[in-house]
């Protein structure tokens, strides 16, 4: 409920960086196809194209990059190189939880998307059951202007049947949070370019990832995991190499630092933070307990390209070995179930509570599960 006391009757959900990671591979195609065209892509150019209709930002990267293109022609050869990666696109941290929850309890959701409305239709077919589930989609060919003008939720809330102002919006952007308070309707920001974090101070609330997200703070009802320690996630895995002189070992925990190279960059969505647990890989060692703590690093020195920080503790047995490996490949099933405050800088540290609560989730049969296939994943 909102603070003028409106109930919340409806959610309004966009798509790309809110509920698929479909803008993980907006920068790796875009340098892939301007490397043909012997450019290279301008990280903080793009950073402010996050959340346009492509019309606006096709005609930027065409007149910011001097191609030889018109705007067609640069669409239509992007667009391709974009729909080969679709399928293999996942879901956000905590999508897939609230998208079922909403079902189960018969609150009406939708997406609005400045995409058209085929390719959200592509897109969500390569999620499970999100077809059947999305009942009412709206794209950006079937309104005057997409966001920042508030017709695509406007006419969202019209199909839901719900007036505007008793429906949340769940955003990823800037055009999509300014689009929701155009429209007089309560937002909730997840932030996909971590650097422009105090933009999304106009807000109604901001948080990490849906993972964070609390229904009954909008009066709609509560996850049924919310009490419980942990939530179970999609599994996602992270390969990196150990941080030299990084390792601190007692008796029960090994901790370690990763660094941080462009293939965890380029694996983990900017929504992915907080303290999880899973399963880790050592080359010829086998698989053990983890718990890491995922942040970021080098904010203000490094805008344009942020670096993680990652922690992990091995729990649960003898690791002298593990000191001098170089390697580690860790398969991430769970998220210890804590409210962060919405900082910035580094990864949160890893408390023995959260050490109990993931080795006590991890000889639960739904992630032991996960131990016996981790080293094959790594292959």
């Amino acid at each position: 409920m909102g603070e003028d006391g409106k109930h919340i009757s409806a959610v309004i959900f966009d798509l790309d960086g809110t509920l698929v990671d479909t803008q993980r591979c907006v920068p790796i195609v875009l340098k892939e196809f301007l490397a043909k065209h012997g450019k290279v892509m301008d990280p903080e150019k793009e950073i402010k194209r996050v959340g346009q209709v492509h019309k606006v930002s096709a005609a930027g990267i065409v007149a910011d990059y001097d191609l030889p293109l018109t705007s067609q022609e640069y669409s239509d050869v992007i667009f391709k190189m974009y729909k080969k990666r679709w399928s293999d696109v996942k879901s956000l941290p905590g999508a897939n939880r609230l998208i079922r929850h909403l079902h189960r309890h018969g609150i009406p959701f939708a997406i609005a998307s400045n995409s058209l409305k085929n390719n959200i239709l592509s897109k969500i077919s390569y999620q499970p059951d999100w077809k059947e589930l999305f009942r009412v989609i709206v794209g950006v060919d079937e309104v005057k202007e997409g966001k920042p003008s508030p017709d695509m939720f406007l006419l969202a809330a019209k199909r839901l049947g719900v007036d505007a102002s008793h429906c949340l919006v769940i955003e990823d952007s800037m055009v999509g949070v300014k689009a929701s308070k155009s429209a007089k309707i309560k937002v909730v920001a997840v932030p996909s370019v971590i650097t422009q974090i105090d933009e999304y101070s106009i807000a109604d609330s901001v948080i990490h990832s849906l993972l964070e997200f609390q229904p009954q703070l909008w009066g709609l009802p509560s996850f049924e995991d919310g009490d419980e320690d942990f939530i179970e996630i999609q599994p996602f895995s992270i390969k990196g190499k150990i941080s030299k002189n990084s390792s601190h070992m007692n008796n029960t925990t090994l901790t370690i630092s990763l660094e941080s190279d462009l293939s965890i960059e380029e694996s983990l969505p900017d929504q992915a933070f907080g303290v999880y647990f899973g399963w880790a890989n050592y080359e010829n060692f086998g698989t053990v307990k983890v718990v890491l703590s995922i942040g970021w690093k080098d904010l203000t020195i490094l805008p344009t390209n942020p670096k993680r920080e990652i922690k992990t503790s091995l729990i649960g047995e003898d690791h002298q070995h593990y000191i001098h490996v170089d390697k580690m490949d860790v398969l991430a099933v769970g998220f210890i179930n804590n409210l962060y405050p919405m900082r910035v800088e580094g990864a949160v540290d890893i408390s023995e509570a959260d050490k109990i609560i993931a080795n006590k989730a991890l000889d639960l049969p739904k992630f032991q599960f996960h131990s016996s296939s981790t080293s094959l994943l790594f292959k």
